[in-house]
């Protein structure tokens, strides 16, 4: 097993999420455009309709405006404060 598959095995059994539909998001998310605001969005709703989570507005705006403007840590503990409630 590689590395890349045991982050998606962690995801999957912390959040209950199908590890296609991870992939599926991770290829997505690949390609976007983290600056326009209408991508960042849906991919927010995206991922929390997948994680079964209802995300606030004020959460949301919280979220659209650190990725839009690079301010999003890239260690999972940075990660998983940004997105508590």
């Amino acid at each position: 097993m590689d590395r890349h598959d045991s982050i998606f095995d962690h995801i999957q059994n912390k959040a209950n999420v199908d590890q296609d539909d991870l992939q599926n998001l991770a290829n997505t998310a690949k390609g976007a455009d983290f600056q326009d605001e209408e991508t960042v969005r849906q991919l927010i709703h995206d991922v929390a309709q997948m994680a079964g989570v209802r995300v606030s507005k004020d959460k949301e705006e919280y979220l659209v405006h650190a990725i839009t403007n690079n301010q999003v840590p890239l260690d999972f503990a940075s990660l998983s404060e940004l997105f508590r409630d």
